[in-house]
């Protein structure tokens, strides 16, 4: 990837990021390091230190809630649900995401990749 793609690529990701963890925890709660792992896996975030900032400023915001647990006498995991409040925003962004991609798609759709 050429600096100027990875530059957009990166941008890209900030901006749907937190959309991105809402809509794994619309599927099911989990806990930081499965989030981490599983944006990891996908391609979304470089490392876990750039997750937690943003899940307490999404708590903060009211968009998740959590719970700490320890699972087989192990050490206590944060476990993180989205709320009411995370699924309409979620349901927003969706609607927005779909009209905008589609817009997108199709000004850039007949362009050669050179």
């Amino acid at each position: 990837m050429t600096d100027s793609s990875e530059r957009i690529a990166t941008n890209l990701r900030k901006g749907v990021l937190e959309f991105c963890v809402l809509g794994l925890l619309a599927d099911a709660e989990r806990y930081g390091l499965e989030l981490a792992g599983e944006l990891q896996t996908r391609g979304l975030i470089a490392g876990e230190g750039s997750l937690y900032p943003l899940l307490s400023r999404m708590r903060e915001s009211d968009l998740v809630t959590t719970r700490t647990a320890s699972v087989g006498g192990g050490r206590p995991r944060k476990y993180y649900t989205i709320t009411d409040a995370g699924r309409a925003q979620l349901g927003a962004f969706t609607e927005v995401w779909r009209t905008l991609g589609a817009e997108v798609d199709s000004i850039l759709g007949g362009r050669d990749e050179h």
